[in-house]
């Protein structure tokens, strides 16, 4: 289950960053954040899930962090 989300999620991020290299419009990047950050934390979840908590918390923190960001540029 988690792979397959996570494999859905990478792609999604994929599509929407090579959108915005290729035409040079970055409407979608937030979008693209937003995904970025859900594939990181599915990753972080699966990590705990098999017993490696230092990366799965990093994972989770890395999150957070992308979603910070992605707050941030809201707001300026």
């Amino acid at each position: 289950m988690l792979k397959r989300l996570r494999l859905i999620l990478g792609i999604v991020v994929l599509l929407l960053a090579g959108f915005g290299l290729i035409t040079k419009n970055f409407v979608a990047q937030p979008f693209m954040m937003l995904g970025l950050s859900a594939f990181i934390l599915v990753g972080g979840i699966n990590e705990l899930q098999q017993g490696n908590k230092r990366r799965g918390y990093m994972n989770i923190f890395l999150c957070v962090f992308v979603l910070a960001v992605l707050v941030q540029s809201f707001v300026k």
